[in-house]
């Protein structure tokens, strides 16, 4: 499940990345020494007087990718406004949520709900990413999963300060865009909170028998998204949720449902916007192209 984590929750990324005991694992990997050309997808959607471009992200990224430049960056200066799924606090704020939806500290120990032979193998990647069980026993299972998920990606080199969010941020404040955002934190964060016991379970036991695969699968998922191919990204994403579907819906399907509810809306107003979300959104079944088409519209595919 590491894929959708990545791909489809703006917040997860850098809740996780914003831990203290996780921040100090390793050192990142140093910045690449050349630049390689990608050219992520990228859509519009428009009537006779707005426009609005649909761009998808991967939220952590390793240094030395072209991806804003060509028609990415013409769509992004041709707009007004700046929309991503959340608008992200500050580090202190970030930690704070972290504990109000993370930690339960009435719960059972979790290495001890965890299904046999695994309670140790938890423990022992927490230990690896500088948390001791104390910590790690109260965590809930969905960001106890996003932890080991996204923690040791900074050893990799990925980080979300590279990621499309921090660029078109400081581009947006740059050039004195509006910046808007459709969703909040806390919501992202209750999205999963709200993922029933067993789902989270299921979620942090195919975390941990990824974990040995995080690298490759990054490395997949990165290399998809810079070549422009959102159908094999949908693919690695449907593969991955197979076996969730509440996951999937909760994740991934009832999200794209409400943004194309906002797209809809948005379209009543005069201008144009950038919208950036988790390249997850944009691909696959159920993805927000598809749920546009119940509105009567059109994502049309830019190419460049």
């Amino acid at each position: 499940m590491m894929i959708c984590k990545l791909l489809s929750g703006a917040a997860l990324a850098a809740f996780a990345l914003a831990a203290p005991a996780a921040a100090q694992t390793a050192d990142a990997a140093p910045a690449a020494a050349t630049t390689r050309d990608a050219d992520p997808a990228l859509w519009v959607v428009k009537d006779d007087d707005t426009t609005i471009y649909l761009f998808g992200t991967v939220h952590v990224l390793k240094p030395g990718l072209s991806w804003f430049d060509d028609a990415v960056k013409q769509a992004f200066d041709a707009s007004d406004e700046l929309v991503l799924e959340i608008r992200q606090p500050d580090g202190k704020a970030m930690q704070k949520l972290m504990l109000q939806y993370g930690l339960d500290p009435e719960q059972a120990p979790l290495s001890e709900t965890l299904p046999e032979g695994l309670g140790a193998r938890y423990l022992k990647a927490m230990a690896g990413i500088g948390i001791p069980q104390a910590a790690a026993d109260r965590f809930e299972p969905w960001f106890a999963a996003t932890l080991l998920s996204v923690a040791p990606l900074q050893k990799l080199g990925y980080d979300p300060v590279n990621g499309p969010e921090a660029v078109l941020t400081a581009a947006a404040e740059a050039a004195k865009k509006k910046l808007g955002a459709l969703e909040t934190p806390e919501q992202q964060l209750g999205y999963l909170d709200s993922l029933s016991d067993e789902a989270q379970i299921a979620f942090l036991t195919s975390t941990l028998e990824d974990m040995d695969e995080a690298q490759a699968m990054m490395d997949a998922m990165v290399d998809r998204w810079s070549s422009g191919d959102p159908q094999a990204l949908g693919k690695l994403l449907n593969d991955e949720l197979t076996d969730s579907p509440e996951l999937q819906k909760i994740l991934l399907t009832d999200r794209n449902a409400n943004w194309a509810d906002w797209i809809d809306t948005r379209l009543d107003t005069p201008g144009t916007v950038f919208v950036a979300v988790g390249a997850g959104h944009l691909a696959g079944e159920g993805s927000v192209q598809e749920q546009l088409a119940a509105h009567d519209l059109i994502a049309a595919r830019i190419d460049y």
